[in-house]
């Protein structure tokens, strides 16, 4: 059966057809504004109807940033888009007008679920997902099953407090794992490293045009894979609290895999030596027990599309 993945972001939704083995058979992308949900709607019931032109849809499953209701209906809050108890299942179902099944599922459970089945994790049964983006989101499965918690927001490890007062988060409270380990956060401290270091920051600042305001993730890595000494830095700390995160959540759930996804990915060993390191020093019991590998995710930017249609038939 064939099934469309939605993966639903602030200013745009990548959308495919997905197989069985978790292929995709044909892919599109929509603009939308995060401020309007209907706008979101709309776009969604338009990739639905450009992509089912060809193929026979069996189900379609949306993955969303944000707390997903336990009937995988609704999207109870999201930090980016204007959805509060939004009913998004019933919306897009009411444009589309056909019978075929919609599920809604949490972006990172979507990108976590992919890597367990067809990615990574496929020889994996209790396995951790940690998506490094703008912000942290997690995937938990143990025993081969995913694990969504009895009011369906379970794995949100990115609003662990890790710092107690420490950086302010957009959840309301302060010093959570996300502010410390995300993509966000290396921005952030990139960002404050080029305007109290400049001497050291000359190369990231050269690539930025001079401007410290032009400074991103990717700019970080680059330097770094040239050689940069403060953006090798920068990578390593942020590598480092990946890591100590991943231990403490290993503590809880023992998983024989942790798997990072995201964009910061991209720096590959920059980041993921000093997460493993970190990880084996924060360990508790460590040279007593079995310890997690810890892998890059393989399905990138595709993960979450793979992820929701393959949920969507579940």
């Amino acid at each position: 059966m064939y099934a469309i993945g939605v993966d639903i972001g602030g200013t745009k939704i990548a959308a495919g057809v997905v197989d069985e083995h978790g292929q995709i058979l044909a892919q599109t992308r929509v603009s939308t504004e995060p401020d309007d949900a209907s706008s979101i709607d709309q776009a969604i019931a338009e990739v639905f109807r450009e992509l089912s032109r060809d193929y026979e849809i069996g189900a379609v499953g949306l993955a969303a940033a944000g707390f997903v209701s336990p009937d995988r209906r609704s999207v109870l809050f999201a930090p980016n888009i204007a959805w509060r108890n939004y009913p998004i299942a019933d919306r897009v179902a009411a444009l589309i007008g056909t019978d075929v099944p919609i599920v809604v599922e949490n972006d990172a459970n979507a990108a976590g679920w992919a890597e367990f089945r067809f990615g990574v994790g496929q020889h994996a049964s209790d396995m951790l997902m940690l998506t490094v983006g703008t912000g942290l989101g997690g995937a938990v499965i143990v025993d081969n099953k995913l694990v969504r918690g009895r009011w369906g927001v379970a794995a949100e490890v990115g609003h662990m407090r890790v710092v107690p007062s420490g950086h302010y988060c957009g959840c309301g409270h302060e010093g959570c794992w996300e502010q410390y380990a995300s993509g966000s956060a290396l921005v952030r401290d990139a960002k404050a490293a080029a305007g109290s270091r400049p001497r050291e920051a000359a190369h990231l600042l050269d690539l930025a045009d001079g401007r410290i305001e032009n400074i991103n993730g990717p700019l970080v890595t680059l330097a770094a894979q040239s050689g940069d000494s403060l953006s090798v830095e920068l990578l390593a700390d942020l590598g480092r609290w990946i890591g100590e995160g991943a231990a403490s959540v290993a503590a809880l759930l023992d998983p024989e895999l942790i798997v990072i996804g995201g964009g910061v990915g991209a720096a590959g060993d920059l980041l993921l030596k000093p997460a493993r390191e970190s990880y084996a020093e924060a360990l508790p019991a460590r040279g007593h027990r079995p310890e997690a590998r810890i892998e890059l995710a393989a399905l990138g930017n595709e993960a979450g599309i793979v992820g929701a249609a393959d949920l969507a038939r579940v």
